[in-house]
């Protein structure tokens, strides 16, 4: 299967290991993928069948962002990997950055189950997780043990049981603890399913805590740091937002986190009413976020785009967007672990037919 053509793999997984994965429920499909990775780390050769069936190198897709160097733009977004357990797997599976996380002060539990569920017949995801995650101490246990391999970044969130008056000191444990672990951090001000996270969105609020976090740090960050906001606001509001970027310290934005309109279902309103919708219903949205974030930071500031993404079209769309570097979540639920490779080779064929030398050169290019 390594030297197959990738819609070949993509075929085979999906008469094989896709429809038992996606018969089982959500949370029990993730374990299960875990152990079956876990268990293949203890096989002769098993790292290095990984990596061949599931990269693609190109020296057009290597880039350079917030004066980092990743191999290739494609980045598996937060959530997927809360613990950072996989980070040894995942880094081999195409990806040019692994995000970890959420990743809050205090362990905590999340809400109860059920609290994923999957929409098909939309390509898409309702989930109320609730930073479900062991903590920092914990995640700093795992992280320095391992080996660096694929851009790490590292997303933290404010723990459930502390107060908003409190954030900054709860941010600041988890940033301490984990700094020297990550290529760059995301703060994550959010997600719908902490209450009261997205009050950190309005302008103000915003300023205090990353003023707050940068002088807890001794007046700046130590690593590039992007904030990650929600696709629940209008033009103006993100604007507004945006404008403050420069000088709360940020390297950057990530546009975006789910989003809490449910109408984008079809089976709406016969779905979850609570947790965000992830997936194909928020690529429209996500995509118009960051073109005017581009229009907005005039190439200041880097912007990751996350959103929708399940195919080669997908990213090229965000990067003419104005996207630096674009990650996966639900459509590579979906999808499955070729999507990466798929991605890039549809991306390094797009390049190669315009005559673009890197991805930076068409960021911002609106149309090929």
């Amino acid at each position: 299967m390594l030297n197959l053509p990738s819609r070949w793999k993509q075929w085979a997984y999906e008469k094989t290991v896709k429809p038992i994965l996606l018969n089982l429920d959500p949370e029990t499909a993730h374990l299960l993928a875990y152990r079956l990775l876990d268990v293949s780390s203890n096989l002769p050769f098993a790292f290095f069948a990984i990596e061949n069936s599931t990269c693609f190198k190109s020296p057009r897709l290597e880039t350079e962002v917030a004066g980092i160097r990743f191999s290739n733009p494609v980045g598996l977004a937060a959530g997927f990997d809360k613990t950072g357990e996989l980070y040894p797997f995942l880094s081999r599976m195409g990806f040019g950055s692994i995000e970890i996380g959420t990743v809050t002060g205090q362990s905590q539990p999340g809400n109860p189950k059920p609290r994923v569920f999957r929409y098909p017949e939309d390509q898409a995801l309702i989930n109320r997780m609730g930073f479900n995650n062991p903590g920092a101490d914990r995640v700093l246990d795992t992280v320095q043990r391992q080996n660096r391999i694929a851009v790490r970044g590292i997303n933290v969130g404010k723990s459930k049981i502390v107060s908003e008056e409190n954030a900054v000191e709860d941010y600041l444990y988890s940033i301490r603890k984990l700094i020297g672990f990550a290529d760059y951090l995301v703060i994550n001000i959010s997600s719908p399913n902490t209450p009261g996270l997205r009050n950190f969105q309005k302008p103000e609020n915003f300023g205090k805590l990353a003023g707050g976090i940068r002088s807890g740090l001794g007046g700046g960050f130590p690593v590039p740091t992007f904030v990650k906001f929600a696709p629940d606001m209008d033009e103006r509001e993100l604007r507004e937002l945006l404008e403050c970027l420069p000088e709360s310290g940020m390297s950057g934005v990530v546009l975006t986190n789910t989003t809490i309109d449910k109408t984008v279902l079809k089976r709406y309103p016969n779905v979850e009413s609570e947790g965000g919708v992830s997936g194909l219903p928020l690529r429209n949205r996500s995509t118009r976020l960051i073109r005017i974030a581009y229009e907005t930071l005039r190439g200041k500031l880097p912007i990751i785009g996350v959103g929708g993404v399940d195919s080669g079209e997908a990213a090229l769309e965000k990067i003419l967007a104005g996207a630096d570097l674009i990650q996966l979540y639900t459509g590579y639920i979906y999808q499955g672990p070729f999507l990466p490779l798929r991605i890039l080779e549809f991306l390094d064929k797009t390049l190669e037919k315009f005559g673009a030398k890197s991805v930076s050169e068409i960021v911002g290019k609106q149309s090929l």
